[in-house]
This record gives C-alpha cells, sequence and structure tokens, in this order.
C-alpha cells in the first residue's frame, strides 16, 4: 500500500545553508514517526514559497543517502498574506499503516498550517 505523508517547516531566511537543514529535519522527523525506511519511499515532491530559491531541497535529501528516491520540486501559488519562506513535502511511502495511523509533520512557524495535526 502506498500512503502519503504530509509535511512542512519555516525557514529564517533565502538562505542555502538554513533551506538544507530545515529539509533534513523534516525529512528525518517524518520517516522517524511514520517508522520509514529509505527504500520505502516511492517519491518525493517539494514546494517552496516564492521567496525560497537559494537551493533545491533535494540536495538535503541527498546528503542523508537517499540517491534513489525520485524527487521533483514546484513553487507554491503566491497567495496574498499567505505564511512565507515554507518548505512542504509529500512523501510517497509503501507502508502497513492505514491513513488513520500516518503522522504528518508540521514544524516550527509551518505548524500554524495544519493546527489539528501538528504535536508541541
Amino acid at each position: 500500500m502506498i500512503r502519503g505523508v504530509r509535511g512542512a517547516i519555516t525557514v529564517d531566511a533565502d538562505d542555502r545553508d538554513a533551506i538544507l537543514f530545515a529539509t533534513k529535519r523534516l525529512l528525518r522527523e517524518m520517516a522517524t514517526r511514520n517508522g520509514v525506511e529509505t527504500d520505502a519511499i516511492a517519491s518525493i515532491l517539494f514546494s517552496l514559497t516564492p521567496d525560497l530559491r537559494a537551493v533545491f531541497p533535494a540536495l538535503g535529501a541527498r546528503e542523508l543517502g537517499w540517491v534513489h528516491v525520485p524527487m521533483l520540486h514546484f513553487s507554491e501559488v503566491d497567495v496574498p498574506g499567505s505564511l512565507g519562506r515554507v518548505i512542504r513535502v509529500l512523501m510517497h511511502v509503501n507502508t502497513d499503516r492505514a491513513q488513520s495511523e500516518v503522522e504528518h509533520v508540521y514544524l516550527d512557524g509551518a505548524s500554524v498550517l495544519r493546527p489539528d495535526l501538528s504535536r508541541p
């Protein structure tokens, strides 16, 4: 069974190191909370708000050793008044978990995007 695991995190600036650090932190947390091994990841979609352009988040995933996972990037729609400097992730994983057992991960300022799914 393939399930989608959602995640998001904010960064303080459009800075290469900040984006890579945040991406790795988010991906590790998504995998840990859902018991996901790298071989179980079918693909990852990344989206970034238009104010983030310094680096592709997939580089952070590759630095984690996820070199065989297909990844793709998109720019979010620039909705006036929306939260800025956000990296969003949709990770497709092979898992036996029921959809209700999948834990989506919203870190730092991104916790306001889905307060119903965010942990303190």
